[in-house]
């Protein structure tokens, strides 16, 4: 296996990979040297090199586990490199038209599987990795109609075996739901510490003031800002739509305070408050986990 980009996820799925003998090597590949000492010293590879091109050759599965943006360079990078019949699967949070993309770029004969973990942690890089990261959680498998079966199911089994619940959907479907379930969320945090920022002025009153919630709620605003610069770029035109309802269901909020409607305000509050018990109680029957990506 060779794991491109080893930070938390693709540290922690390839020390996995290797604690349960799925694989008989790893190679980590990455910009980094130091974050591939780490998972070098954690046992996640077994080897390591800067070399995209050395790192992938001979290799079974190749999992790209980069920021999105360089999926595609990458694919169009190694094409030529991989052998027939190869595996390439991915942990981006991002599917639709990248999938077909990268499908059309690495060719029929090298196997394409389009994966999505939903779990992660704002930390990154090797020395965050845990082998327990996937363990109830959801992940996402998103075939096409020129899916190879038998890859799939060994793309199915890596995740079954890290602990995940493995869900299969299409890839525009993927996108739709993602962005309203968990890229809308990271839209808002970083909104909402931009906007402590802009009130709190050059002496930073303000921000002394934060409490627990506010620190809680936008914990996901310390996500790497380059993987969800790509995330919006792939996914864009549903993140948009997604801020669009949002935006009116914050107008209406608005409009209650400003006309002082109290009884639909509290209305406005208690259907949330519903909604997110009825979240909490899914969460601990373990039907749904906490994303952060």
């Amino acid at each position: 296996m060779a794991v491109v980009g080893v930070g938390l996820i693709g540290a922690s799925i390839s020390k996995i990979c290797k604690d349960k003998g799925i694989v008989r090597e790893v190679v980590g590949i990455g910009r980094g040297i130091e974050n591939l000492k780490a998972a070098y010293k954690l046992g996640a590879v077994d080897r390591f090199t800067k070399d995209l091109k050395e790192g992938v050759s001979g290799a079974d599965i190749v999992v790209l586990a980069t920021p999105v943006g360089s999926f595609e360079s990458i694919a169009k990078d190694i094409a030529s490199d991989l052998g027939r019949d190869t595996i390439v699967t991915d942990v981006g949070s991002v599917k639709g038209r990248l999938v077909f993309r990268l499908e059309e770029i690495l060719g029929r004969s090298i196997r394409f599987v389009g994966a999505h973990p939903i779990a992660g942690s704002e930390k990154t890089g090797a020395s965050c990795l845990s082998t327990d990261l996937f363990k109830g959680a959801k992940c996402i498998i998103t075939p096409t109609g020129s899916t190879d079966r038998e890859a799939l199911e060994m793309v199915r089994m890596i995740w079954e075996e890290a602990g995940a619940r493995v869900l299969l959907l299409d890839p525009d479907t993927h996108d739709r739901i993602l962005s309203v379930s968990s890229h809308l969320a990271h839209m808002v945090a970083y909104s909402l510490v931009n906007t402590l920022i802009d009130l709190s002025g050059d002496e930073g009153e303000v921000l002394s003031y934060t409490a627990g919630g506010f620190r809680d709620f936008t914990r996901i605003a310390g996500s790497s800002p380059e993987m969800w610069r790509d995330i919006c770029l792939y996914n864009g035109k549903n993140i948009v739509t997604a801020i669009e309802s949002f935006s009116k269901t914050m107008e209406r909020l608005k409009d209650f305070i400003n006309d002082q409607d109290w009884d639909r305000l509290l209305k406005e509050f208690a259907r949330a408050q519903d909604a997110r018990k009825m979240i909490s109680g899914l969460n601990k029957k373990g039907l749904d986990a906490e994303p952060d990506c």
